[in-house]
C-alpha cells in the first residue's frame, strides 16, 4: 500500500472509532432538533467505510476517498449519506496525483462546494456548512497566503471548525428537519457540524502521527494582511513582500 493511501485508510479508521465513541452524544444533539439518527447513521456508515477501505488492494488516496464516499452513500441514511459521502466521491478526484498541499486545498474546496450544492446551504443556516466553511477557508489561506506547514494549517482549520460549531448554537436553523422548529432550534448545537469537527480532529491527529510530530497548539487567526485599499497612492501600503 502506498504511503499516502495507507495514511488515508488510517484516517478513515480513526474517524470510524471516534464516531462510534461519540454515537450517543451525536444522537442526543440530533434528538433535540432532528430524527435522533445522526449518531447511529454516522457510526454505522464510517465503520463500514473503514472495513471497505482496509480491504482495498494497495490503493491510492483517490481510490480510498471515492470508495469511502460510495460506502457512506450506501450505508448512511437520511441527508448525511449524500452530503458526507457524495461530496467525498467528487472531491476524491482532486487527489489523483497524491496528497500535496495543493491537492489538499483543491480537495477541501471541492468538498465544500459539493456539500453546499447538495444541501443548498450556506453559512448561517445552522448546518455542517457552518463548521466546514471556516475550516476550508482557514486551511486555504494558511497554505496559500500565510505559507504555513500543512500540519499547522490543518490545526488552524480544525480550530476554525470548532468555532463554527459554537456559532450554530445561537442561530436559527434554516435547512433540514431542524428548520421545522423555527425559533425553537435556537440554543441547540448542530449535529452535522459537530460530526464534521470530529472528522477533522481525527484527520489532524492522523497527520500528526504520520509526521511523528505533536498536534500544534494554534488557533484560527493568521498574520495581518495589508489592506489593499489603504492609501490610494500607495503611501500607506506595505512594501511589496512585507506585512
Amino acid at each position: 500500500m502506498s504511503g499516502d493511501g495507507e495514511a488515508v485508510v488510517a484516517a478513515v479508521e480513526r474517524v470510524a472509532e471516534r464516531l462510534e465513541a461519540e454515537r450517543d452524544h451525536l444522537t442526543q444533539l440530533d434528538s433535540a432538533i432532528g430524527d435522533a439518527d445522526h449518531g447511529g447513521n454516522m457510526a454505522r456508515g464510517w465503520a463500514k467505510a473503514a472495513e471497505t477501505a482496509r480491504d482495498l488492494d494497495d490503493p491510492d488516496p483517490e481510490t480510498v476517498a471515492k470508495t469511502v464516499g460510495k460506502t457512506l452513500m450506501a450505508e448512511v441514511g437520511g441527508a448525511s449519506g449524500p452530503l458526507f459521502g457524495g461530496s467525498l466521491v467528487f472531491a476524491g478526484a482532486e487527489l489523483e496525483g497524491g496528497i500535496t498541499p495543493e491537492t489538499a486545498v483543491a480537495f477541501a474546496e471541492t468538498y465544500l462546494e459539493k456539500v453546499e450544492d447538495r444541501g443548498d446551504a450556506r453559512v448561517g443556516d445552522h448546518t455542517m456548512v457552518d463548521a466546514l466553511t471556516p475550516a476550508v477557508h482557514t486551511f486555504k489561506k494558511s497554505i496559500e497566503t500565510d505559507e504555513r506547514p500543512p500540519l499547522e494549517a490543518l490545526a488552524k482549520a480544525t480550530d476554525a471548525a470548532e468555532r463554527g460549531v459554537a456559532f450554530t448554537v445561537p442561530i436559527r436553523a434554516r435547512k433540514g428537519r431542524a428548520s421545522y422548529l423555527g425559533w425553537r432550534s435556537v440554543g441547540h448545537q448542530d449535529p452535522g457540524a459537530t460530526s464534521t469537527l470530529f472528522i477533522l480532529q481525527e484527520l489532524l491527529r492522523t497527520v500528526a502521527d504520520r509526521l511523528d510530530e505533536p498536534v500544534p497548539d494554534v488557533d484560527a487567526t493568521s498574520p495581518t494582511i495589508p489592506d489593499e485599499d489603504a492609501g490610494a497612492d500607495g503611501a500607506d501600503a506595505a512594501p511589496e513582500g512585507e506585512e
